[in-house]
């Protein structure tokens, strides 16, 4: 079955960060691009961070939903350069990351025990670790409602 670059991205959609559910590859610009070549199908990711854990499942997911849509004769590549950074994540996508209640990164890691809370949107937040459930988040604790959360570091 032949499909286009905007189709195959529409199928990737679909493939979400096992880590963070609420965002999928494409927004969070893991995907790096889409090519043809002659029969093959060759999709590059770029993983958040070095050592990613989630990268395995991500490619696994790929190849499930490329094979399950009538593709075949696919591959998935792991490019490492340019290095993936928060600045590939667009203001719709930090803003999912607040609602799911994930403080989305900022223009810079400084102040970092001032980030502002994504519940009540206090900067009345203190850092209590320096890394959360994922080396690429760290935890926070607000002052003013009392919650904990994590914040999505600036890479």
């Amino acid at each position: 079955m032949k499909k286009n670059k905007n189709e195959i991205l529409k199928l990737l959609h679909d493939v979400f960060d096992p880590e963070i559910p609420v965002l999928n590859i494409v927004e969070m610009g893991i995907v790096r691009d889409v090519i043809f070549e002659e029969d093959e199908l060759l999709i590059k990711i770029t993983p958040t961070y070095m050592g990613c854990p989630a990268m395995n499942a991500i490619e696994n997911d790929i190849l499930d939903i490329l094979f399950s849509n009538g593709l075949e004769n696919v591959k998935v590549k792991t490019v490492y350069s340019p290095a993936w950074t928060t600045n590939w994540m667009s203001e719709e996508t930090k803003n999912k990351l607040k609602k799911y209640g994930i403080a989305p990164p900022r223009e810079s890691s400084e102040l970092l025990d001032k980030i502002e809370c994504p519940f009540c949107n206090s900067d009345e937040t203190i850092l209590t670790s320096e890394f959360g459930s994922t080396a690429c988040k760290s935890l926070h604790y607000c002052d003013h409602c009392h919650q904990p959360f994590e914040h999505f570091k600036c890479i």
